[in-house]
C-alpha cells in the first residue's frame, strides 16, 4: 500500500519542477521579463543605436554634405591624432586635465560619507531637514545658473571684491574667475558644493539600514559616539561606497561638459578643457566632426577597459563585482 502511494507521488513532483523550475515560477519570470522590455528597448535606443555614429570618424564628413557624398578616409583621423606633434600635445594636456579632474573627485569621494554620517548624527529633526534640503537643492541648480552665481559674486565687480575694496582689504580686484590659478582646485570646490547633499542621500538610506540592536548592544558594552560610527556605521556604509567608487573608476574619462564648458574662458582653456568638453570644442568649435568622433571613440574604449579593470580587481579582491 505505501509503495503505491509513493510511485503515485512521484510523477507529480517530477512534473511540479520540470526544468529546475515550477510552473508558476516561470510564468512569473516571463511577467519580469515583460516588465523590463520597455527599459530594455529605451537602453537600445539611447546607448547602442547612437553608436551607429562612429561610421563618421571613418569618413572626412563636413556638413550639411551628407555622409554618402563624403569622401572614405579610413583611419586617417586616428592616425593624426598620434602622428601630428601638435594635436599629440593638445590631446596629452587634455588627459592630464581629464585626470587630475577625475583623480581629485576620487580622492574627495568619502566627504558625503562624512557629511551622511554627521547628518544622522543631528537630532533636531527640523534643523536637520533644512539642512539635508538646503545642501541637496544645489544639485537641482544647472550650471548655467551656477556659473551665474559664482559671476554675481566672484567676478572683478562681483560682491565679494566689491565688499573687500570698501573694507580696504585689497585695491585691485581679485581674478576669481579670469585666472588660470588653481583651475583645477576651483573647479574641485564647485563640483563638491553642488554635489554634495546629493552624494550623500545614498549613504543616509544605507545608514538608515543598519540594525539598531546593534548600535544597543555596543552602548551596553560601554561603547562612545565615536566608536558607534567607527566599528558599526563605516563599516555598514563600505560596501555601498565601494561600489560607487569602482563605477566613479570605471568613468574615470567622463568628467561631464556642463561644468567646464561655462566656467571656460580664455584665461583658463588650457587647464579647464577635460576630454568631454575638447571632444565638443573640436566638433563644434572647429568644426571637425570627424575627429572629434574618432577621439570619443578612444575615450569610450578605454572606459570599457577600466571598467572591465576594476571590475576584475574587485572581484579578486572583495570577492564581489559590479558586472
Amino acid at each position: 500500500m505505501q509503495a503505491a502511494e509513493d510511485k503515485s507521488i512521484k510523477p507529480a513532483r517530477k512534473k511540479k519542477v520540470r526544468g529546475g523550475l515550477s510552473k508558476m515560477q516561470r510564468k512569473q519570470g516571463k511577467k519580469m521579463f515583460l516588465l523590463i522590455i520597455p527599459f530594455l528597448i529605451l537602453a537600445f535606443l539611447f546607448s547602442y543605436l547612437p553608436l551607429f555614429g562612429w561610421v563618421y570618424a571613418f569618413f572626412d564628413y563636413k556638413p550639411p554634405i551628407p555622409l554618402s557624398q563624403s569622401e572614405f578616409v579610413g583611419l586617417q583621423w586616428f592616425k593624426m591624432m598620434v602622428q601630428n606633434p601638435a594635436q599629440l600635445r593638445e590631446i596629452g594636456q587634455v588627459l592630464v586635465n581629464t585626470f587630475a579632474m577625475s583623480g581629485l573627485n576620487i580622492l574627495t569621494s568619502f566627504f558625503p560619507v562624512i557629511f551622511a554620517i554627521g547628518l544622522n548624527e543631528i537630532h533636531n529633526k527640523h534643523f536637520k531637514n533644512v539642512v539635508q534640503t538646503l545642501t541637496t537643492l544645489p544639485n537641482f541648480i544647472s550650471w548655467v545658473l551656477v556659473y551665474a552665481i559664482a559671476f554675481a559674486m566672484f567676478s572683478s565687480g562681483g560682491m565679494v571684491n566689491g565688499l573687500l575694496q570698501n573694507l580696504h582689504l585689497i585695491t585691485e580686484p581679485l581674478k576669481f574667475l579670469d585666472s588660470d590659478s588653481f583651475t583645477w582646485i576651483k573647479m574641485l570646490f564647485w563640483g563638491l558644493w553642488k554635489g554634495l547633499g546629493w552624494g550623500s542621500i545614498m549613504y543616509l538610506a544605507a545608514i538608515a539600514g543598519i540594525d539598531p540592536e546593534l548600535y544597543e548592544a555596543a552602548r551596553v558594552d560601554g561603547a562612545n559616539k565615536f566608536q558607534l560610527i567607527r566599528n558599526i556605521t563605516i563599516p555598514a556604509l563600505m560596501p555601498t561606497y565601494f561600489v560607487l567608487l569602482m563605477l566613479s573608476i570605471a568613468n574615470f574619462l567622463s568628467n561631464g561638459m556642463d561644468q567646464y564648458f561655462v566656467f571656460q574662458n580664455a584665461f583658463n582653456l588650457k587647464h579647464i578643457q577635460v576630454l568631454d568638453l575638447y571632444v565638443y570644442n573640436i566638433g563644434m568649435g572647429n568644426n571637425s566632426l570627424s575627429l572629434a568622433t574618432a577621439i570619443s571613440m578612444l575615450k569610450s574604449l578605454v572606459s570599457v577597459a577600466l571598467l572591465a579593470i576594476v571590475n576584475f580587481t574587485s572581484k579578486k579582491t572583495r570577492g564581489e563585482s559590479i558586472i
